[in-house]
């Protein structure tokens, strides 16, 4: 089956690298145009150059409700719709034991990682979605889905967001399909840091014996973007090489 998203116009948020990068180029090649945004216009501007023309950029806080509104009204302006969302941007200030982070850092994590999708899905669906219909997505964590490891405030905003996925799905429906996706430890510059420490030992007890790549996530954004997955909401499919099977970090 040939996953197509022609005529299709979609939002990536924390676009300019890693899996936002990466699910932008998909989709692009899937025939969609395709707006990407992030807090720095430079990397906004070097990653539109190398994916082609297809791709727009727009720098945008995701934790600023108001810069959201703005992209989105961007986006619409420019590209001449707004069917897809990716709420993909995510921030992780602190690492530690969740018993003793500190109030500014947990906050910060809760605006970008939770709010943050919040208000752009809202903005979304007031510029565009609730006439017209589309999909949003939201990229999770698996470290939403069990407790433990050096992460947990991250993953706790992770596990909110699997719910609000869930939450919007019944809300935003039938004309709005919202689903998530939860990666295990995927070989970016946002989780390198656990990708150097232990990422070797997380590759070993992964039954598929290696880390993800952005572009695993990418194909699985792809399919949930596309008619191929039409009667699907409300789900965050993970994809993870395996890693939750045998209790490994990601």
């Amino acid at each position: 089956m040939e996953l197509t998203l022609d005529g299709k116009v979609a939002l990536v948020t924390g676009g300019s690298r890693g899996i936002g990068r990466a699910i932008a180029a998909a989709f692009a090649a899937a025939g969609a145009q395709v707006m990407i945004s992030s807090r720095k216009a430079d990397d906004l501007k070097a990653t539109a150059a190398e994916l082609g023309d297809r791709i727009a950029w727009h720098p945008a806080n995701a934790g600023d409700p108001d810069a959201a509104d703005q992209c989105v009204a961007m986006t619409i302006e420019r590209l001449g719709g707004l069917d897809i969302l990716v709420n993909n941007a995510a921030t992780n200030p602190y690492m530690g034991p969740v018993i003793d982070s500190d109030a500014p850092r947990w906050d910060k994590t809760f605006q970008v990682n939770l709010r943050g999708p919040l208000n752009w899905a809202q903005s979304a669906w007031r510029g565009r979605m609730a006439d017209n219909g589309g999909v949003v997505i939201n990229i999770a964590s698996i470290g939403g889905m069990r407790p433990g490891g050096p992460i947990g405030v991250y993953d706790t905003s992770k596990a909110a967001l699997i719910h609000l996925t869930a939450h919007l799905a019944t809300e935003m429906a039938p004309g709005v399909r919202v689903n998530g996706i939860a990666p295990g430890l995927v070989k970016t510059d946002f989780a390198k840091v656990l990708v150097e420490g232990v990422g070797d030992a997380v590759a070993a007890r992964t039954p598929l014996k290696r880390l993800g790549e952005p572009e695993d996530i990418a194909h699985t954004a792809l399919f949930l973007a596309s008619d191929a997955s039409s009667w699907m909401t409300g789900q965050t499919l993970v994809v993870d090489g395996g890693a939750m099977l045998n209790g490994a970090l990601g």
